[in-house]
C-alpha cells in the first residue's frame, strides 16, 4: 500500500523530497539543527507533531548533559512548536525516562510544566506498553513510555473512528433505562482508551498490541531507538484530516513521516544525522514503490501456544529446582 501522493516507480528522481520547508511541498526531510529548522516554519503551519526526543541518557545521538541544561533545551524547541501549531493541531510527544546513578527521572512529568507554560493543554497521557525492553537488576524492569498528548485549544481535531478497536463484548446490550435491549455499542468498535496495551480476545485468541522495535520487527533498522510506524498511525488517523501536514523535529529514521504519507498527509522531518537521514529518505522511496515492510496497525500480535520449545522450562531449570528441593 502507498500513498496517491506518489507514483508507483522505482525511480527515486520521479519523487520530490524538498531539504528546506515550503508550504507547497508535500515531503520535506531536512538535515540539521531541530530549532534553527523549525524557525523556519511560518506560524500556524503544522497540524500534528509526533515525536520522540532524545531522552540524555548517552545514546550514539545525543551528548549526555546535565538535566536542568538539556530540559532548557528542549523548552525552546517546545515554544517554537507550539508558534508553528495550527488553532486546531495537536502535540503527541512521546517520552521515557532519564536515569541518572540509578535514579529515575520521569521525563513526561517534567515536560508537562513545559507545555503548560506555553498554554498548551493536555488531553491524554497516554501509557505506550510493551512486552520487551532493557532489563534492570536493582528495579523492576522497565515496559512502558508515555505519550502526551497537548492541543492548542479547545477546539482541536478528534477523529475516534478510523482508530476504534474491536470490542470486547460486541453483542452487549442496555439492560436498562430508556434504551434497553439496544445495542450499547459502536458496529466499529470501541475506543482504544489511554493505555496501549495487550488486550486479550478469548473468542480471536489473539493479542492486540503495538510492539517496540526489536531485532525481529519488521520495520528495524540500525536506529537503536526506533519507535514502530503503526503507534504513529493511530496519532495521526485521530488528530489530523486528509492533506493536513505532520511534524517530526527529531524524525530519526522516519517512521512519523512514514505513517504521515500512508494516509494522505503531508510530512515535515528533521534529523541532525546523516545516516538517518539517508535511512528515512530510503524508506519512503520503498514506500512510494510498494516494497517497505510495516507492521499494520491493528494487526493481533502470536499468542505463544506452549509448545514453542523456547517456551518450554529449560531442562537445566528443572535440575536445579531438584537438587534445591
Amino acid at each position: 500500500m502507498f500513498s496517491p501522493l506518489f507514483q508507483s516507480n522505482s525511480d527515486h528522481h520521479s519523487i520530490t523530497i524538498a531539504e528546506d520547508y515550503d508550504p507547497s511541498n508535500a515531503i520535506t526531510l531536512h538535515r540539521g539543527n531541530s530549532l534553527a529548522f523549525l524557525r523556519t516554519i511560518p506560524d500556524e503551519s503544522i497540524a500534528l507533531v509526533v515525536t520522540s526526543p532524545p531522552y540524555n541518557i548517552g545514546k550514539v545521538y545525543e551528548q549526555k548533559q546535565d538535566i536542568t541544561a538539556y530540559l532548557a533545551e528542549q523548552e525552546m524547541v517546545i515554544h517554537e512548536l507550539k508558534r508553528i501549531l495550527t488553532r486546531s493541531g495537536s502535540i503527541c510527544w512521546q517520552t521515557g525516562n532519564y536515569v541518572d546513578d540509578g535514579e529515575v527521572f520521569p521525563l513526561d512529568v517534567y515536560y508537562y510544566h513545559m507545555f503548560k507554560k506555553q498554554g498548551l493543554k493536555l488531553r491524554n497521557r497516554i501509557i505506550w506498553h510493551f512486552e520487551h525492553g532493557l532489563h534492570a537488576s536493582k528495579r523492576f524492569s522497565g515496559r512502558y513510555e508515555t505519550i502526551l498528548w497537548f492541543s492548542k485549544t479547545d477546539d482541536y481535531t478528534f477523529n475516534l473512528d478510523p482508530v476504534r478497536v474491536p470490542a470486547k463484548y460486541p453483542g452487549k446490550r442496555h439492560f436498562k433505562g430508556p434504551n434497553r435491549g439496544q445495542l450499547s455499542g459502536n458496529p466499529l468498535g470501541k475506543n482504544p482508551a489511554d493505555i496501549w496495551e495487550f488486550l486479550y480476545e478469548e473468542w480471536e485468541s489473539c493479542l492486540w498490541d503495538i510492539p517496540n522495535v526489536k531485532a525481529n520487527h519488521i520495520e528495524k533498522t540500525l536506529h537503536p531507538c526506533q519507535f514502530p510506524v503503526e503507534l504513529v498511525e493511530r496519532c495521526v488517523l485521530a488528530l489530523t484530516n486528509e492533506h493536513d501536514r505532520v511534524l517530526d523535529p527529531y524524525c530519526g529514521v522516519g517512521s512519523t513521516l512514514i505513517a504521515a504519507l500512508m494516509h494522505e498527509r503531508k510530512a515535515v522531518g528533521v534529523d541532525k544525522e546523516q545516516e538517518y537521514i539517508d535511512i528515512s529518505r530510503e524508506r519512503v522511496y520503498q514506500l512510494s514503490n510498494g516494497t517497505l515492510k510495516t507492521r499494520p496497525l491493528g494487526r493481533p500480535v502470536h499468542k505463544p501456544s506452549g509448545r514453542e520449545k523456547i517456551t518450554q522450562v529449560p531442562l537445566e531449570w528443572k535440575r536445579q529446582r531438584i537438587e534445591e528441593e
